[in-house]
């Protein structure tokens, strides 16, 4: 990946909506040139895809945190294709060590975020979980320039 490439993913996680042609201009480069290295990056996997990102009131998600959870033998699949129809659900992370799996919740209330853990809970192979509250977000990474 080149310094154009980086610079190009810089600005499209800030908005990915952008016109190739305002691309372009920002970048100094030609709107073929940037076309070229959006559809290289696509083919390549470095792009999966283009989303959205709000803020945590603007989705009415006031509650945030992370389920750390640990699983049984080989049913990781199995759990994480459960949490994915959640809708409380934003985020599944595989990770190593005592958890095996990081999940980023939200919910409008604490009510809410507690009934999701206790449903999270009954997911057969969950054997455990640890869970923190979000308090706060004082910086991000997933959308800089």
């Amino acid at each position: 990946m080149d310094t154009l490439d980086q610079n190009l993913i810089t600005l499209l996680r800030h908005d990915a909506r952008r016109s190739i042609s305002d691309l372009a201009i920002e970048l100094g480069a030609s709107r073929a040139t940037v076309r070229a290295h959006m559809e290289r990056l696509e083919r390549s996997g470095e792009i999966l895809g283009y989303t959205v990102i709000l803020r945590a009131d603007a989705v009415d998600q006031r509650i945030r945190g992370i389920m750390m959870i640990e699983i049984e033998g080989h049913a990781a699949d199995r759990v994480i294709r459960t949490l994915g129809g959640f809708a409380e659900v934003a985020t599944v992370h595989t990770t190593n060590g005592r958890w095996d799996l990081v999940v980023e919740l939200g919910t409008a209330s604490l009510t809410e975020f507690d009934a999701v853990l206790r449903r999270i809970r009954l997911i057969p192979g969950i054997t455990g979980s640890e869970t923190s509250l979000l308090l706060a977000t004082p910086r991000s990474t997933k959308a800089r320039l």
